[in-house]
């Protein structure tokens, strides 16, 4: 059975572009021309990955993003720009999406996204589960949950994925660099801001006082490094 993949964009020539691209690589496709409709039928059908335009009608891909997510849809997202702008690849990134693309762009290089982050998210799927338990931090890594003691925390994907790369290398110091290219899988032009915005939103959600992190501690001049809190 075919992979089906969701393009988002209002521009009809760019949605046939990519259609005939995508199906030609060995996908199905559907197509949506608002973020209305996008959101519409990302919730009642299911799709491998989203190719989701920055800028539509009726909804912004943004917030087709952030509603999605609300809605526990997990669905791989690949975000299409106009702008090459840090604030919106930043603000994309929070949201949920797992990749972004600046148009213009060349149809073999979604393709190749595409495909890369399918492979990505089928190696995590078929991952033995493994929980990490660290102080009173329980990562359910399989079932993209975690908890404070009985508490129930609320990740975005990446956010998440960032926790428990951080949890599986305890004690190491990770440099951002290292975190850019486990988590996003390729170099943002060295955007470490992206590292920094994602571990201080996990801080905000797990550590008692984010002025002093006992969780995940700030090697100065090195990176991040999660340790086991001292009592």
């Amino acid at each position: 059975m075919k992979q089906k993949i969701l393009i988002v964009d209002d521009e009809e020539s760019i949605v046939t572009l990519l259609q005939y691209n995508i199906e030609r690589a060995g996908f199905d496709t559907a197509v949506a021309y608002s973020g209305t409709e996008a959101y519409d039928k990302a919730i009642n059908e299911p799709f491998d990955l989203i190719v989701l335009d920055l800028m539509l009608p009726g909804m912004k891909g943004t917030n087709v993003c952030k509603k999605l997510r609300q809605e526990k849809i997990d669905t791989p997202i690949l975000m299409l720009t106009a702008k090459d702008d840090e604030i919106d690849k930043v603000l994309g990134l929070e949201l949920g999406a797992d990749d972004y693309l600046t148009k213009p762009f060349s149809p073999k290089e979604v393709v190749a996204r595409i495909k890369a982050i399918l492979r990505r998210t089928n190696r995590q799927t078929e991952r033995e589960p493994v929980n990490f338990k660290i102080g009173n931090l329980v990562i359910y890594p399989d079932q993209y949950e975690a908890k404070i003691g009985e508490e129930m925390l609320t990740f975005t994907r990446k956010e998440f994925e960032l926790l428990v790369y951080l949890a599986k290398h305890k004690g190491k110091v990770l440099s951002r660099d290292q975190l850019l290219s486990a988590v996003w899988n390729y170099d943002f032009s060295g955007d470490t801001r992206i590292v920094d915005v994602h571990v201080s939103h996990i801080r905000e959600k797990i550590e008692p006082d984010t002025k002093q992190p006992v969780y995940i501690k700030t090697i100065r001049g090195l990176g991040y490094k999660m340790e086991e809190p001292v009592d």
